[in-house]
C-alpha cells in the first residue's frame, strides 16, 4: 500500500486529491496537512511513500518545506504539485530534492501515474519538464536566469522577491545577516540584476509570485 501525505492549504483541493487516491486499490492517504509546519511535524513522526506537497502555503511555502523535509528524511520522496507553470518552478525544485513536479490542471491520471513512479523511487518529469531539460542540455546558455540558481540561492531569491528583508529572512532561515547578504550578491550577479525591486519584478513577470 503506496502511503501519502497531501499538502495543500485549500480543503477543497485536498478533498479533489484525496479522491483520487482513494479509487486506487493500492493506495492510501495517510495524512493531510495544510501548513509547512504541521508537514515537517509529520514527516518527522511517521513514514510516508510520497508527500504530494504544494508550494503556495500561507505560513512556510513548498521551496522551504521541501528543504527542511530533505534536511529531516533524506530519502523521502516528494511530488510538488502546484498551480504555477511547470516552466518556470521545476527545474530549481528537482534540483532541491524533488522527486517530481505536476501543475494542478494535470489529467487525474497523471497524478496517480506520478505518485506510483515517485514512490517506487523513480523521477516523474512531465513533457514540459523533459523539454526544458533537452533545451538545457541542447543550449546551456537558453535557460532562464533564475534556473541557474542553487538551491539555496533560489530559497533565498524568493523570499527577496516576495519583500522580505534580510533580517527577517536570516531570523527564519536560521542563518546570520551577513550570509543572507551574501546569497543575495550573489542571485543579483548570476540574474544579472541591480537590486531587489528587479527580483519582484523578474518574479512576477515569469510567474514566481503572485
Amino acid at each position: 500500500m503506496i502511503r501519502v501525505l497531501i499538502v495543500d492549504d485549500h480543503a477543497i483541493v485536498r478533498g479533489g486529491f484525496r479522491q483520487f487516491v482513494a479509487d486506487e486499490p493500492d493506495m492510501c492517504v495517510a495524512a493531510e496537512a495544510s501548513t509547512g509546519d504541521e508537514t515537517i511535524r509529520l514527516v518527522r513522526e511517521q513514514a510516508f511513500d510520497v508527500v504530494m506537497l504544494d508550494i503556495a502555503m500561507p505560513d512556510k511555502n513548498g521551496v522551504d518545506t521541501l528543504r527542511v523535509i530533505k534536511q529531516v528524511r533524506p530519502g523521502q520522496n516528494v511530488l510538488i504539485l502546484s498551480g504555477f507553470p511547470e516552466s518556470q518552478y521545476a527545474i530549481n525544485l528537482l534540483r532541491a530534492g524533488a522527486s517530481g513536479y505536476l501543475n494542478k490542471d494535470c489529467e487525474p491520471e497523471d497524478i496517480i501515474r506520478a505518485i506510483r513512479a515517485v514512490a517506487r523511487g523513480h523521477r516523474y518529469l512531465s513533457e514540459t519538464v523533459v523539454d526544458a531539460l533537452a533545451d538545457g542540455l541542447d543550449r546551456p546558455d537558453a535557460g532562464k536566469p533564475h534556473e541557474q540558481l542553487s538551491g539555496r540561492e533560489f530559497q533565498i531569491f524568493c523570499k527577496l522577491a516576495a519583500g522580505q528583508i534580510p533580517t527577517d529572512i536570516a531570523d527564519e532561515l536560521h542563518l546570520s545577516v551577513k550570509t543572507v547578504s551574501t546569497y543575495r550578491a550573489r542571485v543579483l550577479e548570476k540574474m544579472r540584476l541591480a537590486n531587489n525591486a528587479d527580483l519582484t519584478y523578474y518574479a512576477i513577470k515569469n510567474g514566481l509570485i503572485q
